[in-house]
């Protein structure tokens, strides 16, 4: 399993999946073309979500610190013309890499995740930007009728970030401890164990992996694992072992 991703790698991963997201937006019949994967939304919507979020953690990582108050979103809209809507996506990509490059990786900035494995810094933040701009490309490729999978670089480290930031907290898991381990073709293994002091994540080395057994066990390829773990297909399109229902229930837990 790689390390993760140096800065100046991070940087140049949200370019290029934004780039990959206005290719989509550029090839879709509309704007107004729903989105299957966000139910509701149109690619307009998406687009307009996308966008909001980069000029949002611009703003964030140049004028918070941690423990702020969460600052408020400045309620701009992009624009519904195509060729502007395009222009204004490359626009609010600029300016979330130049606010993370002023900012530097270690500087400190507001976040809402708990810094348990994933800090509150400017680095942890363009982590979390490249799964928003990798997943909502596929969202936006679906919309358009082209989808593709996932760089396997980017998704591998969807994965583990996912797991870094979005599951490691200290809610606790209302239903009996389990553990649930995902394995990826490419690039190693996760287990999350869940129970009363919340969730929490080990990198698993194969030796460990075949050396104790999981409530239940998922296996793909990094693309799926990570369009599994972000809703966008069904648990029942990969491998899985052990008690089908707890991945359910992982998808459910707020």
């Amino acid at each position: 399993m790689t390390e993760h991703l140096q800065f100046p790698t991070l940087l140049r991963m949200i370019d290029e999946r934004s780039a990959a997201f206005r290719a989509a937006v550029a090839a879709a019949p509309s704007l107004d073309a729903d989105v299957p994967s966000c139910p509701g939304w149109t690619l307009y919507d998406l687009a307009n979500h996308l966008s909001e979020g980069d000029r949002f953690w611009a703003y964030i990582v140049l004028n918070t610190a941690p423990g702020d108050e969460r600052p408020s979103k400045d309620g701009r809209a992009a624009p519904r013309e195509r060729e502007a809507l395009i222009a204004w996506l490359a626009d609010s990509t600029e300016q979330l890499l130049a606010a993370l490059r002023e900012a530097g990786p270690d500087r400190g900035c507001w976040a809402w995740w708990e810094p348990l494995a994933s800090p509150h810094t400017v680095a942890a933040v363009a982590r979390r930007r490249v799964p928003e701009s990798l997943i909502h490309t596929y969202d936006a490729q679906l919309a358009s009728g082209a989808p593709q999978e996932l760089p396997t670089t980017e998704a591998v480290d969807a994965v583990d970030e996912f797991l870094s930031t979005v599951c490691t907290g200290t809610n606790p898991w209302p239903n009996e401890p389990s553990t649930m381990d995902y394995h990826t073709a490419e690039a190693g293994s996760w287990r999350q164990t869940v129970d009363a002091a919340g969730s929490r994540f080990i990198r698993l080395a194969a030796a460990e992996a075949a050396g104790s057994k999981p409530t239940a066990a998922v296996y793909g390829t990094a693309s799926e694992m990570a369009l599994l773990m972000y809703m966008r297909i069904p648990v029942g399109s990969l491998r899985m072992e052990g008690d089908a229902d707890l991945i359910q229930q992982l998808q459910d837990w707020d």
